[in-house]
């Protein structure tokens, strides 16, 4: 389930509709993608607009891991 924009730094749906075609395609027959590739995103802008370490975003982002 996708989490609720709060941060400046999310991407608006103008932005990420020129993002996502670029992002590669999900692995067909493949394992479900557990965190939607636009939180991702908004997760990478977070920490590189706020400064903060990789392993300090807030917890409604997917996991410090899996945005690194």
């Amino acid at each position: 389930m996708p989490r609720d924009r709060r941060y400046p730094s999310d991407l608006t749906d103008a932005p990420w509709a020129l993002i996502e075609p670029l992002s590669p395609a999900p692995n067909i027959g493949g394992r479900p993608e557990k965190h939607p590739r636009r939180d991702i995103v908004d997760a990478i802008l977070y920490v590189v607009r706020i400064g903060c370490a990789w392993r300090q975003p807030p917890f409604d982002f997917p996991p410090w891991q899996t945005t690194y």
